[in-house]
């Protein structure tokens, strides 16, 4: 089984912080860490430098793949970012691609 796992320090929460499962709403300098694993990725914040953990609301999250935790990890930080009592976001999912036109 493949995984995968990020973790981003110093996310400064927007006005309205992110939602957690446990506790409600943090707000201040946070830190993201996502873990992927057999298709979902799990998201959980802390404050930084603290040792507890708890579940970003919206969490787990289906992604097929790595690159798709990835993308969800960057959407997350920038979600807590920007406030506004944060969940997680969809799964970033790239466009579609159009077939090529034939010759």
């Amino acid at each position: 089984m493949s995984w995968a796992s990020w973790t981003t320090t110093g996310v400064y929460s927007g006005r309205g912080g992110v939602h957690t499962d446990e506790v409600g709403v943090l707000t201040g300098d946070l830190t993201v860490h996502t873990t992927w694993a057999g298709g979902e990725a799990r998201v959980a914040v802390q404050y930084s430098g603290a040792s507890d953990w708890f579940t970003m609301t919206g969490s787990p999250m289906a992604c097929a793949t790595e690159d798709e935790s990835r993308a969800l990890h960057q959407a997350v930080v920038q979600a807590v970012e920007e406030g506004g009592g944060a969940t997680v976001p969809p799964v970033p999912r790239a466009p579609a691609q159009e077939p090529p036109a034939p010759q």
